[in-house]
């Protein structure tokens, strides 16, 4: 190996060109140098010297010293909420940034206690396993974990990180991705990523309560590279999202029968689901016929067309709560001062703000903090902190979820 920054950590290199969407060209073009020597830099061969390494960083947008960390534990392959144009480039892009949400929260872990995860045991080996009634199960099941009754939910995002699950949203450019779900064996919990770039209440609790479904039922699961096996486990997903969101029982004696769109529509703002999910629904049920659901899909799509539905915007997207409140309970209690915090966890502000849905410029003029949490008042002797220059802190307890 050359002289240079021998600490540079491969992987950290790769990583970082995948979050950034950059290929190894286009990174050499702007950091200054020839492609054929990034490519030794990914393969450890060669090291760049100290301003080029700097400039490296800089182009990157993270802190310089993050690129010397050894790489995390990574989180399992994802199960991803995608259609078929998904390119490869687009999922490494977002298994990237959910690599990164999970170093996120698992340094912010050094000083608090996440909830403790709550989640229906399912052993399935293959999704051939799984049949109508384990769905409806395992749905039931979640609902009575989460103490949610059997009416609608108010706030899932708020249901599901209250029982454990990291939830990141954020903006992807990426349209054919809608979400993706891991488990993360450093953090012994799930990291869920939404898409946030259709801006739809609706559809974003349906991808939320679909992934959910994917960690449930295919835990044990390795992902799908086969088109039709994909597709069993996304109809499995959806089957599990409609269920968890709609229970049979009281969701059915809620519609009129025959079921139309105008009923439907006064149904999506209390139950917070699509009419196009209620009709799926509602034909799982058996409420439904094949020929009544695709004649009221066609007038679905000669009223509203086939994509937005009157009412779409009277409901806010839901917000993920848990990262956030942790940051700010912890700038908030003095634990980590607020411009600390990029440099402690190595990423750039922008990036912070948003793998932890906090607002814009958090960390330029740091707001009051409403509180959702509180610290624990001491530390176990077998507990460590990994750094050294601030001082621990002790620990959040998200609130627990009721309906």
């Amino acid at each position: 190996m050359t002289k240079g920054i021998n600490d540079i950590q491969p992987a950290r290199l790769e990583q970082a060109l995948a979050a950034r969407g950059l290929t190894k060209g286009q990174l050499a073009s702007l950091v200054g140098v020839a492609a054929p020597t990034v490519t030794k830099w990914c393969k450890g061969d060669q090291a760049p010297e100290a301003n080029t390494f700097d400039r490296l960083a800089s182009v990157l947008n993270v802190q310089p010293e993050w690129l010397t960390r050894v790489v995390l534990q990574p989180v399992s392959t994802p199960l991803y909420r995608s259609n078929a144009s998904a390119l490869k480039a687009a999922r490494a892009k977002l298994e990237a940034r959910t690599e990164w949400a999970q170093e996120v929260a698992f340094l912010l872990g050094d000083y608090v206690d996440y909830p403790k995860v709550k989640l229906p045991e399912r052993s399935f080996q293959d999704p051939e396993q799984i049949s109508d009634a384990d769905i409806e199960a395992a749905a039931e099941e979640c609902r009575v974990l989460w103490q949610l009754g059997r009416g609608p939910i108010q706030d899932l995002a708020l249901a599901a990180e209250s029982a454990g699950i990291i939830i990141i949203r954020e903006e992807t450019e990426i349209s054919a991705i809608e979400g993706l779900s891991s488990w993360s064996e450093l953090l012994r919990r799930p990291i869920i990523f939404l898409s946030a770039d259709k801006a739809n209440a609706f559809r974003s609790r349906f991808d939320l309560a679909h992934e959910i479904g994917h960690l449930i039922l295919h835990k044990h699961i390795p992902r799908a590279d086969e088109r039709d096996r994909y597709k069993q486990m996304e109809k499995q997903a959806h089957q599990f999202a409609g269920a968890f969101l709609l229970p049979a029982e009281t969701f059915a004696c809620e519609v009129r029968v025959p079921p139309n769109l105008d009923n439907l529509l006064i149904l999506k703002q209390r139950w917070g689901a699509s009419v196009a999910a209620m009709m799926m629904r509602l034909h799982v049920l058996g409420l439904l016929s094949d020929e009544e659901k695709l004649i009221l899909f066609k007038r679905r799509s000669a009223r509203w067309g086939s994509k937005a539905e009157p009412g779409d915007d009277k409901w806010e997207p839901e917000a993920p709560r848990l990262l956030r409140r942790t940051v700010e309970l912890l700038v908030n209690e003095g634990i980590l001062p607020a411009e600390g915090i990029s440099r402690h966890l190595g990423l750039s502000p922008r990036d912070v703000e948003k793998l932890c849905s906090l607002r814009d410029n958090y960390f330029e003029t740091p707001a009051d903090v409403v509180e959702l949490a509180t610290l624990r008042a001491a530390r176990t002797e077998t507990q460590t902190v990994t750094r050294t220059d601030v001082s621990a802190g002790t620990v959040v307890s998200f609130v627990n979820f009721r309906k």
